[in-house]
């Protein structure tokens, strides 16, 4: 349980930080972050969760991470489902959190802004169809699990490893926040998804399908091609 408790809370603080920064602070007036911010609040939250519970979990915070892992040979696939689980409800919690204090602003729209959901086509922020996003978010979950491997193997410095994942969550939300707000995480998507209802809820299934793909593949690849001695 203190596995599962762990992953709760860190899946939590991503949502919670990484798209409270995007709802909350990305376009406040005179010091709105914006893109640069919210990219770096979101790679913090992985960063600083890492080495706040990384030692219990292994610090997955992400449905995608914990299948990549288990097609790596890296996590027991017996114990994936209980923490995708977990992963899904801390990130709904945390959704749920963030609505209530931005519904303490008068005058603030879940709908009209967005509530930092993932999105192609119409919903996209910079108008990207639907097979863009879907290769970009395919693409940015193989090499945030490719990251993950290599900084957490045996032969890696230890120690570092929080460092190197966050600074690539960072690094892929700069690049691909104006394809479609950036995923790579399943529970992050579902959580803003099911409260923004329609369109979020109807392209969820690209947010789960593309960073799964993705992290599986990055999986075999490196456990049979980096990791193979």
């Amino acid at each position: 349980m203190n596995k599962l408790t762990a992953e709760f809370f860190g899946t939590f603080w991503l949502v919670f930080g990484g798209c409270g920064s995007a709802v909350l602070a990305a376009t406040f007036p005179g010091v709105g972050i914006g893109l640069l911010g919210v990219s770096l609040a979101f790679g913090l939250t992985v960063l600083t969760m890492a080495y706040a519970v990384g030692h219990v979990s292994g610090g997955h915070f992400n449905p995608a991470v914990t299948i990549g892992l288990v097609s790596a040979g890296r996590f027991k696939a017996m114990d994936a489902v209980g923490y995708v689980l977990v992963q899904v409800a801390g990130a709904i919690a945390a959704a749920f959190v963030l609505k209530c204090i931005a519904e303490g602003k008068p005058g603030w729209d879940l709908l009209a802004s967005g509530f930092a959901a993932n999105g192609y086509g119409e919903h996209s922020p910079g108008g990207y169809a639907m097979g863009a996003a879907l290769l970009s978010e395919f693409v940015m979950t193989f090499f945030f699990l490719f990251v993950i491997l290599g900084a957490t193997g045996k032969r890696a410095p230890a120690g570092f490893a929080p460092i190197a994942i966050g600074l690539a969550l960072t690094l892929i939300h700069l690049v691909s926040i104006p394809v479609t707000n950036t995923s790579v995480n399943p529970a992050r998507s579902t959580g803003p998804a099911l409260f923004v209802g329609g369109w979020a809820l109807s392209q969820l299934w690209l947010f789960w399908l593309a960073p799964i793909a993705g992290a599986v593949v990055a999986g075999i690849v490196h456990r049979f091609a980096i990791e193979k001695d």
